[in-house]
């Protein structure tokens, strides 16, 4: 597959992964008479992996973020050439996505970004939890999240079902840490939204790139290990 091809299909990915998972925070779960809450927002997320994966992981495998890629990387699954394309590709994807939902948004009489549904700590948080657990709890979760990924795209799992256990993994993430940093585990995901909000949203940026990054290098490390033969 050319390498266009391959970063057509994540700008595409990681765009539908904002509008689809950062849409049903700002247009859905802001009416609580709609019902979706934190539980249908995990869902929206991990529905746009999912459904992504399948669509496009003979293309360019559905990254969609540029922690996923590092964690390939360190894994030996993803090659280093590739890396900073992939990573520009996911970031304008992630962009174009929240632009979108912008537009959508602003549509609304009254509108106000109200975060936007943007990652942050301290009184960003919606939980109200400190700079120390969201570093915890992002480099924890993209941790995991990228063990799912290894672990389930190996060559000896079982064949096909990669998307769903992704997908689900995903959606349990955002279970967990939405009340913490509103679930990033993904910088371009962070990085599109908080163009948007600015402000605070751009001050804490740092760590929704810092701490998924090093989450993913550090799986990519121990599924090195754990998945060696002996």
């Amino acid at each position: 597959m050319s390498m266009g091809k391959k970063l057509g299909a994540e700008f595409i990915g990681t765009f539908w992964l904002v509008l689809g998972g950062c849409g049903s925070a700002v247009l859905a779960a802001a009416f609580p008479e709609l019902g979706i809450g934190f539980v249908g927002v995990a869902l929206a997320f991990g529905l746009t992996v999912l459904t992504m994966a399948f669509a496009i992981g003979h293309i360019s495998g559905c990254h969609l973020n540029p922690a996923v890629s590092v964690g390939l990387m360190v894994g030996g699954r993803f090659s280093s050439r590739e890396l900073l394309p992939y990573i520009v590709a996911q970031v304008l994807g992630g962009l174009a996505g929240a632009a979108v939902l912008y537009v959508i948004a602003t549509g609304q009489a009254g509108f106000e970004t109200a975060g936007f549904a943007s990652n942050g700590y301290g009184e960003h948080s919606p939980g109200g939890y400190n700079l120390t657990s969201a570093l915890v709890t992002e480099v924890v979760m993209t941790f995991m999240f990228l063990i799912i990924i290894l672990g389930a795209t190996d060559e000896r799992a079982p064949a096909g079902l990669a998307p769903i256990a992704i997908g689900l993994g995903l959606t349990l993430i955002h279970l967990i840490s939405i009340p913490v940093t509103n679930t990033s585990v993904n910088p371009a995901r962070s990085t599109g939204v908080a163009l948007f909000e600015g402000g605070w949203a751009i001050s804490q940026l740092w760590l929704f790139w810092i701490a998924p990054i090093v989450g993913a290098a550090l799986a990519g490390v121990v599924y090195n290990w754990l998945g060696s033969e002996d």
